[in-house]
């Protein structure tokens, strides 16, 4: 299993976008130990991003809530998290 490394904007946007509500802190939890054991279908439906972010990756937390990632040989590294809105 690789390791994860979070981006400043990640920690960022996580604090201020999931923290204050705990149920989205429960879900991010639930999502990203499926993420850590390899679900890439439903419900996390992950799926690679088109245009200037092309080379990387998203995957649902919950309804329109993403985390926008990229992968290397070593690890993951989640760059941003929030609404299609507030990502793109």
């Amino acid at each position: 299993m690789k390791p994860i490394q979070r981006d400043k904007n990640f920690d960022k946007h996580f604090k201020i976008r999931i923290t204050p509500h705990e149920n989205s802190v429960n879900q991010f939890e639930i999502r990203l130990q499926m993420f850590m054991i390899g679900v890439r279908v439903n419900p996390l439906n992950d799926h690679g991003l088109k245009g200037k972010k092309r080379m990387f990756r998203a995957w649902s937390v919950a309804g329109d809530v993403k985390v926008v990632y990229r992968e290397t040989d070593e690890y993951y590294e989640f760059l941003d998290m929030g609404s299609h809105n507030q990502l793109y």
